[in-house]
């Protein structure tokens, strides 16, 4: 299915502003909205990155996306319809050196006191601490 200028324009702006954010860092899909200008849509970022293409060949993709280090408001990797996603991305965090932890009930969760990027603004260069 086809996407809406509005759509394919948002989809772009996703995709840019993650590839900001630094390894070993991880941010929201809420704080990639609101740098984005649109903080009321953190679940399209989300369904965003759900849809990277595999293709390597599209000018973004899983590979040059990286899609693991955006996490849930909570600091919780977000559950998905098949439970080896979450440990996947558990995975791909731990291999940049970022520590995910497993809480009492089981979910995997990183400590944004210690990993967090949230800067200001887009053009902020500067680690919100």
């Amino acid at each position: 299915m086809a996407r809406s200028d509005e759509a394919q324009a948002f989809f772009l702006g996703v995709c840019a502003m993650v590839q900001q954010v630094p390894y070993g860092k991880v941010t929201s899909y809420g704080h990639i909205a609101k740098l984005l200008g649109t903080p009321q849509r953190p679940r399209q970022v989300g369904i965003c990155l759900k849809h990277l293409p595999q293709d390597t060949d599209s000018y973004f993709n899983h590979e040059n996306v990286p899609w693991q280090r955006v996490i849930n408001a909570k600091g919780i990797i977000s559950p998905r319809s098949q439970p080896s996603g979450a440990r996947n991305q558990a995975a791909a965090l731990r291999a940049e050196g970022v520590t995910v932890t497993t809480g009492a009930l089981g979910e995997l969760m990183v400590d944004f006191s210690e990993y967090g990027w949230f800067p200001e603004d887009a053009s902020s260069e500067e680690e919100d601490e």
